[in-house]
């Protein structure tokens, strides 16, 4: 089973099982089974196997209440899935569904198909009441929470930063626009390589104590400040590139506009509507600030309901829950020639809008991406939502692309060829 470019050699998936690893189990647990978030070991591979599922034993969180609502059915049609097979991208052997879970490093995934549950597989430490990290697929939330303010009329997304923003105005965003910060095209002087140890995303994450900081640090010490530190780098709206720090900025203006934190925006605006079994939870900064570039926890099924809110153009039920009209903007996606120069080579032709990932293929698929494998896919013409959680070693998605795209798509076709 090959990918795109050779991998780092790590232990089969089925090899690092939290919990047959024995990580945090016992009272106390073995000093070697320790996990801490302060030496850097709750961010380690296999660690993170079970950190990802246990942040808020590690770092300070705020709920994303659920309500006292009953909550929405998921309804249960659980079935074996249609025999798929499908060609890794740069690969030519075939593979089948259980081969893409164990390549991935999947801790918990869901297919729903015309709103009901037909595959439900939860590993490792994961299960039905635990909440997992979202990563990146935060973003997809903010950005959609900013875009039904654009379409309520309260945001104007063709006004600069630093009209909502004043503290901005010195930072590479001030005269960036509210679109360009949707978007991600932003000018600005930030790299989000992984595997660089000096990239800025780790100032950035240090910042906003998502990473440890170490012995002496003296640097920003929050998100707000980190983001007025941001340099521009060349002319806003030429072409897309991802920067976490984008996300950050659309929170700050989405709570300056709303008159409300993260949390509580996203409770009231989708959280309880939608009817979430769980509260859902953000990591926070030292000052108790929302990561909204990557510090969601939810359970699967709520990611599940999330992306179905999507599909059913904002409905549940009969109730309108968030504006068709930002819905729909997002399915549209953006333009795909300001995308293709520093898109990932696993999204040839796809663009993103509202912070959603938009492939513009027959079907209409939407994704929300984050690290090391988290995904929400929705496809339109196949009536499919696939909810997704992981903890693949490597942090960027092209580890994951060549083999959960094709599954995807393989799964889509396989599910309209049974109508």
């Amino acid at each position: 089973m090959s990918t795109l470019n050779p991998l780092p050699t790590f232990p089969a998936a089925k090899d690092c099982d939290p919990v047959q690893l024995g990580w945090m189990q016992g009272s106390p647990p073995p000093a070697d089974k320790i996990i801490r978030f302060q030496d850097g070991s709750g961010y380690r591979f296999p660690q993170l196997r079970w950190s990802f599922a246990h942040y808020r034993q590690l770092v300070p969180t705020v709920t994303v209440s659920k309500g006292l609502t009953p909550c929405t059915p998921l309804p249960l049609a659980q079935r074996a899935l249609p025999s798929v097979s499908y060609t890794p991208m740069g690969g030519t052997g075939l593979c089948n569904w259980a081969d893409m879970m164990e390549a991935t490093y999947t801790d918990a995934l869901v297919v729903m198909h015309q709103g009901q549950v037909i595959f439900e597989h939860f590993g490792g430490v994961m299960n039905p009441g635990r909440e997992h990290i979202a990563m990146s697929v935060s973003k997809s939330f903010m950005g959609l929470l900013a875009a039904c303010l654009v379409a309520d009329g309260l945001l104007d997304d063709a006004q600069q930063v630093d009209h909502y923003i004043p503290e901005l105005a010195g930072s590479g965003f001030g005269d960036a626009t509210v679109r360009q910060v949707m978007d991600m095209t932003t000018g600005i002087d930030y790299t989000e390589n992984y595997a660089d140890p000096q990239a800025e995303i780790w100032n950035h994450m240090r910042a906003g104590g998502v990473m440890p900081s170490p012995p002496g640090y003296s640097g920003p010490g929050s998100f707000y400040d980190y983001l007025k530190t941001v340099r521009k780098l060349g002319e806003h709206g030429e072409c897309f590139t991802y920067r976490t720090a984008n996300t950050d900025v659309l929170g700050w203006i989405v709570r300056r506009v709303s008159g409300q934190n993260t949390e509580q925006m996203l409770s009231e605006r989708i959280w309880q509507p939608m009817g979430a079994e769980l509260d859902a939870y953000y990591t926070v900064d030292p000052i108790g600030t929302a990561f909204a570039g990557g510090g969601l926890n939810t359970g699967l099924r709520d990611l599940a309901r999330f992306g179905e809110l999507v599909r059913n153009h904002g409905c549940v039920g009969h109730q309108q829950v968030l504006p068709a009209a930002a819905v729909a903007d997002t399915f549209a996606g953006a333009d795909p020639a300001r995308f293709a120069a520093n898109g990932p080579p696993t999204l040839a032709g796809w663009s993103y809008r509202n912070m959603w990932w938009v492939s513009h293929n027959a079907h209409g698929a939407i994704m929300a991406r984050g690290v090391h494998g988290q995904n929400i896919y929705i496809d339109p013409q196949a009536e499919m939502v696939i909810a997704r959680y992981a903890s693949h070693p490597v942090a960027a998605n092209i580890a994951n692309d060549p083999h959960t795209l094709p599954a995807y798509h393989a799964l889509a076709l396989a599910l309209l060829a049974e109508r």
